[in-house]
């Protein structure tokens, strides 16, 4: 059998038991992580939260109301009204999620993952110009994926179980 030193014999063990002053005191402590980024990196990550939520928030209008651009582009892709009411509920969390401080990662993971299905269904499906818009669809999509994509970079190290390749 493996000897590992440094490690007391069963024989010396003794439970924990703290005092009641040891209790208080553990409880008054503050475990929040202190916010590690860079005062550029912060006005950085907000301005990239508000522009990804503030187009997420402002196209939910269209999908919940069923206004005929969003009616054409998921009929188009068989997904008329079912899939619409998801997309915006999806988009809703996510802007919900972006605007929190301390789940910004969260909502910068779901926008990736809804806008980046829009533009793939830009790219396979839709084309870029829907309606004669001239693209702007794709590219409010292109903008917010990159918002997202910024904000989730930035707080990688808040994301559970995240285990970087590299030291900070």
């Amino acid at each position: 059998m493996k000897s590992y030193r440094n490690l007391p014999e069963l024989e010396d063990f003794r439970p924990y038991a703290p005092s009641a002053q040891g209790l208080a005191r553990a409880s008054a402590r503050d475990y929040e992580p202190a916010e590690t980024l860079t005062k550029g990196q912060l006005i950085t990550s907000w301005v990239c939260r508000f522009i990804a939520a503030g187009i997420m928030l402002e196209t939910l209008y269209f999908k919940f109301t069923g206004a005929p651009e969003s009616v054409y582009i998921f009929s188009k892709m068989n997904m008329e009204a079912w899939w619409r009411y998801g997309q915006g509920i999806w988009e809703l969390i996510a802007s919900l999620l972006l605007l929190t401080p301390r789940y910004g990662w969260a909502g910068g993971i779901l926008t990736l993952g809804a806008l980046g299905a829009a533009i793939v269904s830009h790219l396979t499906v839709l084309g870029i110009a829907i309606q004669g818009d001239h693209g702007l669809l794709f590219g409010m999509a292109i903008v917010t994926f990159v918002c997202g994509f910024i904000v989730t970079f930035i707080h990688r190290h808040q994301i559970p179980a995240y285990a970087p390749m590299t030291p900070y």
